[in-house]
């Protein structure tokens, strides 16, 4: 067995040894991004379902939603629906086998990064 001294050293990386990269980054958002969209999707069928129950119960889901916090749930989800759909396009690409070398890597992980905030605000401008 060899003769390891591991004592003297984590067990694992932590933020003083490891620095996490851009495509770890992007990866972990994109698990963000999937819950997020997860939860404007209950707040979307929770209007829907108010507006089925009646007047009273649509005033007050159509309140929340109208609201201040609303809109920035609705902006959040409208980033995370972009975002989420151009990683999926960036893993599509990786699954043909391309895209591992290390510049493509980063240069895909801009492109979803920029391209989602450029999206959202595209729809924000358009909707």
């Amino acid at each position: 067995m060899a003769d390891v001294n591991r004592g003297n050293r984590p067990l694992s990386p932590h933020l003083q040894i490891y620095r996490p990269q851009l495509t770890s980054i992007t990866s972990i958002l994109t698990r963000i991004s999937g819950n997020a969209l997860l939860l404007g999707a209950l707040l979307a069928v929770w209007w829907f379902l108010a507006a089925a129950s009646g007047p009273e119960h649509f005033a007050i889901a159509d309140g929340f939603i109208t609201s201040w916090f609303g809109d920035l749930i609705m902006l959040g989800s409208t980033w995370a629906l972009w975002y989420h759909a151009l990683a999926g396009v960036r893993h599509l690409i990786w699954d043909t086998g391309r895209g591992f070398e290390l510049q493509t890597a980063e240069t895909l992980g801009w492109a979803v990064i920029i391209g989602s905030v450029v999206m959202t605000i595209f729809t924000l401008i358009v909707v």
